[in-house]
């Protein structure tokens, strides 16, 4: 299996991701896709050095070109976005087939016009758009910060969001 595991974090890579989850869901190396970090020297620099492990921040237009490399690959590798739109994109949009269902959601920070489900994990109509989709496409969404503390399954907030 080339995901170990798919993550939505918008700290997209740091000690939690690195290590305690790690130890749950082995992997070799973690793929971040964000535009933003991957066209910013400092960012991408920054979070290529946060792990011991083999990093790749890709923008958006370079996961659609390599993602079928991981897949191929014998490593196995974390694939994160910093929200859940990306992910919608990459997961749905696009049909990438990652060959689970599980989709952890982790720090989602109180912006402006989010519902708040739990500490630190606030999401926008926006990005529960995207959950729903993501939903409906057959994974499971779990919301949790570390996986001992989980705060429930999507199915448990999507009605917040006016989704039956």
């Amino acid at each position: 299996m080339a995901i170990s595991f798919i993550r939505v974090d918008d700290r997209m890579i740091h000690g939690q991701t690195c290590i305690r989850w790690s130890s749950q869901y082995p992997c070799d190396g973690l793929i971040a896709v964000n535009d933003l970090a991957a066209n910013t020297p400092v960012l991408k620099k920054a979070y290529k050095s946060a792990s011991g492990k083999k990093t790749f921040v890709w923008t958006m237009a370079e996961w659609e070109e390599k993602c079928q490399k991981v897949i191929d690959s014998n490593d196995r590798y974390f694939l994160i976005t910093k929200n859940p739109i990306d992910m919608a994109k990459i997961l749905v949009d696009d049909g990438f087939d990652p060959g689970m269902s599980e989709v952890v959601i982790g720090p989602c920070n109180d912006r402006p016009n989010t519902i708040k489900l739990g500490n630190n994990q606030s999401i926008t109509p926006e990005e529960a758009e995207a959950l729903e989709k993501i939903m409906k496409a057959g994974y499971e969404i779990e919301f949790a910060l570390i996986k001992e503390e989980t705060i429930g399954n999507w199915k448990k907030f999507r009605d917040r969001f006016g989704y039956q």
